[in-house]
């Protein structure tokens, strides 16, 4: 979980296809973005959606507006890496 204001714009961390933009019990409005080669990254408790299943996103591009959608108590992203299903270290691939 990333604290982050309501609204702020959440941006890819890398080039990608949005694999799924809807909401996911637990995670509420999430974006799932495939980057190929077995890796995902999630990112979850949106307040808004701005982009679709099926879009191609580049590096950098808004994705959603953090929120805290899902049940959770303050405005918060929920980010993380999967690569072939397993959660991998996110540092890697974020910029400050």
């Amino acid at each position: 979980m990333i604290s982050a204001p309501a609204g702020a714009t959440v941006r890819a961390v890398h080039g990608g296809r949005v694999v799924f933009a809807d909401w996911l019990r637990g995670a509420g409005l999430l974006v799932i973005l495939d980057h190929g080669d077995g890796y995902l990254t999630l990112y979850g408790h949106n307040q808004t959606l701005l982009k679709h299943a099926g879009d191609v996103v580049k590096a950098g591009e808004a994705l959603s507006t953090v929120g805290n959608s899902g049940g959770q108590d303050t405005p918060a992203l929920y980010f993380a890496i999967r690569q072939q299903g397993r959660a991998t270290d996110p540092a890697q691939w974020c910029r400050g």
